[in-house]
Formats: structure tokens, sequence, C-alpha cells
């Protein structure tokens, strides 16, 4: 039967190695240097270059870990100073809302200048104390 040439996955098939060579180039133990064969010896020029941190232990990721984006007041302040971060009034109230933002967690250095209410998940003692003291309020609002 002849070959057909054109079908519809043109993929080397009629042509019995299909691009491997010798048929028992396909059967053998690879190409002898991908990523893990050589790289010591026979690519050592590439991995001068690119592999930094080949070798060696790099420790590992722990999946339990949280990541938590927090603020401190110090950089609040020159947010709303700037007028980077839009104020939301309420009743007279001027509102700012973390979480909107993409902060989870207020932290305590620095101070603060405006007195504003806070909606934020988490915030630390000190970071509560601080905002009171000016005449601000911290509502800890949690977000799931």
């Amino acid at each position: 039967m002849v070959v057909r040439r054109e079908k519809k996955s043109r993929k080397m098939r009629g042509s019995r190695t299909m691009g491997w060579g010798i048929r028992g180039q396909h059967r053998d133990r690879g190409s002898q240097g991908g990523r893990q064969i050589g790289m010591h010896k026979e690519k050592w020029s590439w991995l001068i270059k690119y592999g930094e941190g080949w070798y060696g232990k790099h420790g590992f990721r722990n999946p339990s870990t949280k990541l938590t984006s927090a603020i401190s007041l110090r950089k609040l302040n020159e947010l709303l100073v700037n007028g980077s971060i839009k104020i939301k009034e309420t009743d007279g109230k001027k509102i700012v809302d973390l979480n909107e933002l993409g902060y989870d967690k207020l932290l305590g250095g620095g101070s603060i200048n405006v007195p504003v209410t806070i909606k934020v998940s988490k915030a630390t003692n000190r970071a509560i104390q601080k905002v009171k003291q000016i005449g601000g309020e911290v509502i800890l609002s949690p977000t799931e």
C-alpha cells in the first residue's frame, strides 16, 4: 500500500523512524543531556551563566503559611496626605477600608495625623492605641 503523505497529522508518520534516526535511538536511554545529566562536565559553561543555585540544598516552601500584607501607620499617613487613598465620608466620619485596598493588617510603626475610622481585618494593640489617641477608630472586620 502506498503511503499517503498528506494526512490530518503530518508528524513524520510515514518515515519509519519519525525523526529518531536509527530505531534503537528512540528506545535507548534518552539524548544524554537535558537538565539532569552532564551539568558538571559537558554543560559547565551554561551552568556558570544561567545555573545560579543549581547545586546545594534550597529549603522548601511551607504550604500552611498564610501571607499577610501589612501597612504601618507611617505609610498609611503618607498615602492619606498624598491623596493616594480615597477617604469615604459617611455621617461626618472619614472612613478608610484597608481590606478593599488589599491590606490585611495595620501595624503601629510611625504615627498618623488625620483622625479617621479604619476598617481592617487585623491590627496591633499599639496601632489601635495610636489611632484612638488622635481621635480615630479601628474597626476589626474579619474577611475570609
